[in-house]
């Protein structure tokens, strides 16, 4: 293994305070050193909860300590992605992106290419493929229990009727912005690990909220080659939300409800050294099974930190990054199909 991988995280909102910053902190195999944010609040937020940790202004500063840092973590709006991942890889930083990867698929591949050419790791932050339910479904099709697989039926769906806050309101999907661009990212991201590769693409994008700037309420169909059909939901404006999974296979289906419970844990101040991190309760573990023979199923352990130690393995070249970046360009693409699609839809 290398030494000590020290770590410098951007932007200290929702991205870095909950899902990059407390495995940094948690995993012995890095230090957290720098924190970016301009907010008064978070960065005082940030003084408190990890006391060692440089709090600058401005990612200028961050990039003036660059011989101080081995990794950068990206957790700013998606329009600032490309530049800043640039700046680090050009500063000779490895590189995490928080998804979307980019706002286009030519910009994350062209951004690919510059850390091929600069000999630094990039990869992107798809940390829902270790959600417990995620997980838990990718064993049983691997093991065979549903049998082929014919429709797929996935979604985040939440209610927020009075629209998203902050940055979110406001950035157009030209910039990633959009519920397709955000949750799309990773339901399509977790289709294709599932099934394959996409052939064909189908979506209706609504903006059903008043004076939004993209999406909030939107459906993509996808046909994978594989011969298994995805339908991903993703809504801010579902009162009652349906199930998180809902898979019909040739011998069995397996339907779950609920969110991974990583998310409410770490917001609430949990470590993922805490006793009990990322297990499900047994009433809300998912059901398989055929009609009245159906049984619920142990739901595997949610794992967001296993992210960072693959990481680390990567760097200190014993390993292939988590998440391969050309894996998000794919997913990329697939967004900007759906997005071409609809509007010519709503012409």
């Amino acid at each position: 293994m290398v030494g000590l991988i020290r770590t410098g995280v951007i932007g200290f909102g929702v991205s870095g305070r909950v899902f990059h910053a407390p495995f940094l902190a948690c995993d012995p195999a890095y230090s957290l050193d720098v924190v970016v944010t301009s907010d008064a609040d978070r960065a005082a937020q940030a003084h408190a909860t990890y006391p060692d940790v440089t709090v600058v202004d401005s990612a200028d500063e961050l990039f003036a300590r660059a011989d101080d840092l081995d990794l950068v973590v990206i957790g700013t709006p998606p329009q600032t992605h490309v530049e800043l991942a640039s700046r680090a890889l050009d500063a000779g930083l490895h590189v995490v992106v928080d998804k979307p990867f980019a706002p286009t698929s030519s910009q994350a591949s062209a951004l690919i290419e510059h850390a091929d050419r600069a000999g630094r790791l990039l990869t992107v932050f798809h940390n829902r493929r270790w959600d417990s339910d995620f997980r838990t479904l990718r064993r049983l099709v691997e093991e065979g229990r549903l049998g082929q697989v014919h429709t797929f039926e996935s979604r985040f769906e939440t209610w927020k009727p009075r629209g998203p806050r902050s940055w979110k309101a406001d950035t157009p999907i030209a910039d990633g912005g959009g519920i397709l661009f955000d949750l799309g990212t990773h339901l399509i991201d977790q289709a294709i690990q599932l099934f394959g590769e996409v052939e064909h693409v189908w979506a209706d994008a609504a903006r059903r909220t008043p004076g939004l700037a993209a999406d909030d309420d939107t459906l993509v169909v996808l046909n994978h080659r594989s011969g298994t059909r995805s339908q991903l939901f993703m809504s801010s404006l579902a009162a009652l939300p349906g199930p998180r999974f809902h898979v019909l296979g040739s011998r069995a289906a397996y339907t779950k409800w609920g969110f991974d419970p990583q998310e409410t844990a770490l917001r609430a101040g949990a470590l993922p050294t805490d006793d009990g991190y990322g297990h499900e309760h047994s009433e809300a573990w998912g059901v398989l099974g055929v009609a009245d023979e159906a049984r619920r199923v142990e739901s595997d352990r949610g794992s967001y930190d296993e992210f960072y130690r693959v990481l680390a393995r990567a760097i200190a070249g014993e390993d292939e990054v988590p998440v391969d970046p050309r894996d998000a360009v794919e997913v990329l693409a697939v967004i900007e199909q759906a997005h071409r699609l609809s509007e010519a839809r709503q012409l």
